[in-house]
């Protein structure tokens, strides 16, 4: 790495799968642990703590695993000042292309206490143990735990003594919350004005989110010269957590015209792994929470939803597509314009007039009214009640015949009629619903992939009507179909060919005679 290159890069230190798992009842498990750290080694991630492999065999276990499979990522373990825990953190990480032992103790004078050492003797056990890790390896990390609370003489000893003995990444934690974004700043620049040595190691910030500050702290550390930024993702952590990886990353990306700072992140993985953590973790991502939130690029607001159908950039610092998803959102409640409402529409696959448009809009209002949050279903059920909602087959269903049971295949035979022509077909399935949209993909292919298929029972009884919603998605194009009937397969043909019939609409065209096949019929039996 040239000089150049060490000033602006700055190392994404993701430790999700230690402290991060350090959230009460966020344990992940062991095949759970290996899929995220490839997740992290895939996104870009430079360092990975794994984890803390003297805390359990299963611990151990798991950060030797992810040692063997990484491909990139430098892989770290985590051991108090101990001999023992430093050996186990080696034998761990040893498989690792690029392994680093992190060891810690903690500095201030709450800790000091606790483990009843004096400045002098503690000193000396920093001295002793980072010896003996970077005898290990040359890739050692120290931390002194309570770094902030920490006496300004004595952490800059205890920095200078740990240089000294071979740490090549000196780790300054907010254990506890408790800094502030200039108070923050101000600990690295006096560390490498005061400390020998400290223009030739790596400075880490690690920060917890106790004040709500996590993010602010760990960017004014690296304005001030700190080279990496522990993190997790979703900021899960002890307590109110971690800096987040989402925000810090992005942060320097938006904002590189005032921190001209890079990161190696792939950012598009970003909502999935978020995605992911969250269901290993089960800790559920608030609605509001920044880049990966469900609201984060969701606008409601007439006035930000018509400025955002005429610019992106007027409500937006940054794509949606930047973080890995497909788009912006923009659901429809009592302060939603028309103009969103036909944006909404046009997502549908519905064409309106303006004079339709004016009608349905009154009705729309008064459900948003009685309503927190408009659906796509809702808009499909105005559609339907106002007629409009016919207006645009292309695809439509002339013969269904299901067979199906527990002896004989499982077979549809339909007729489609696709932009007047009829083309007949017969296909086996697993399940009279799957043969049935099995066939209508082969009267029409596709390459929209169902996302949701939903049954629900409108009355009791046998006879039951049924409602069937489908969703389908093609090319970051989002469509609903629904229909209503006794017969639930008959009513999944239709939800699916209305669903079909929006996503035609929607891509501007209707079926091309070389999208429709004419399948000859094959007698089931």
């Amino acid at each position: 790495m040239t000089e150049t290159s060490k000033q602006d890069r700055v190392l994404i230190f993701d430790t999700t799968l230690r402290d991060g798992e350090q959230s009460p009842g966020a344990t992940m498990s062991h095949n759970e642990k290996l899929e995220i750290a490839a997740m992290l080694d895939e996104m870009g991630v430079d360092i990975i703590e794994a984890g803390f492999p003297i805390a359990s065999e299963g611990d151990f276990e798991a950060v030797s695993e992810i040692a063997k499979n990484s491909k990139n990522s430098v892989i770290c373990g985590l051991a108090r000042a101990s001999l023992r825990d430093i050996d186990r953190c080696m034998e761990a990480v040893r498989h690792a292309a690029r392994p680093r032992i992190h060891t810690f103790i903690g500095t201030s004078p709450l800790h000091r206490d606790i483990t009843a050492l004096s400045m002098d003797e503690m000193a000396d056990k920093i001295h002793e143990t980072v010896t003996h890790a970077r005898n290990l390896t040359d890739n050692v990390q120290w931390s002194p735990m309570d770094a902030i609370r920490t006496e300004h003489d004595y952490l800059c000893r205890v920095v200078e003594i740990a240089i000294k003995a071979g740490a090549t990444t000196i780790n300054i934690p907010d254990t506890v919350g408790y800094t502030t974004p200039r108070e923050s700043a101000d600990i690295i620049r006096m560390l490498l004005e005061r400390v020998p040595g400290a223009d030739e190691i790596v400075f880490a910030t690690h920060c917890h989110n106790d004040l709500g500050m996590a993010t602010a702290n760990a960017l004014a550390a690296v304005e001030a010269g700190a080279r990496q930024i522990e993190c997790t993702i979703n900021g899960l952590g002890e307590r109110a957590g971690n800096t987040a990886l989402e925000e810090v990353v992005m942060a320097l990306k938006v904002r590189n015209d005032v921190m001209p700072f890079s990161t190696g992140i792939d950012t598009t993985k970003i909502m999935n792994i978020s995605r992911r953590v969250s269901q290993v973790s089960g800790f559920a991502v608030q609605p509001n929470k920044a880049i990966v939130g469900k609201n984060a690029f969701a606008h409601e607001s007439g006035i930000h939803q018509d400025g955002m159908l005429k610019n992106k950039e007027t409500f937006e610092i940054m794509r949606p597509q930047d973080v890995g998803l497909s788009g912006t959102s923009l659901p429809l409640g009592k302060h939603s314009g028309r103009a969103a409402l036909r944006a909404k529409l046009d997502e549908l696959g519905y064409t309106l007039g303006d004079n339709q448009l004016k009608d349905l809009f009154v009705s729309f209002k008064e459900l948003a009214d009685r309503k927190k949050e408009v659906l796509d279903d809702d808009i499909v059920a105005l559609m339907q009640a106002t007629g409009a909602d016919s207006q645009n087959e292309v695809i439509k269903i002339k013969h269904l015949r299901v067979i199906c049971g527990s002896e004989a295949p499982q077979t549809a035979d339909i007729i489609l009629e696709i932009n007047g022509v009829e083309s007949h077909c017969t296909v086996e399935g697993d399940g009279p619903v799957d043969a049935t949209f099995k066939a209508i993909k082969t009267l029409y292919p596709t390459q929209a992939r169902l996302q949701l298929y939903q049954v629900q029972a409108v009355t009791e009884g046998t006879d039951a009507q049924a409602t069937v919603m489908v969703r389908m998605e093609e090319d970051g194009r989002i469509s609903t179909g629904q229909s209503s009937h006794t017969d639930t397969v008959f009513a999944s043909a239709k939800a699916y060919v209305n669903a079909l019939n929006r996503l035609i609409v929607r891509r501007g065209k209707t079926a091309p005679n070389a999208d429709v096949r004419e399948i000859k019929y094959t007698d089931a039996s």
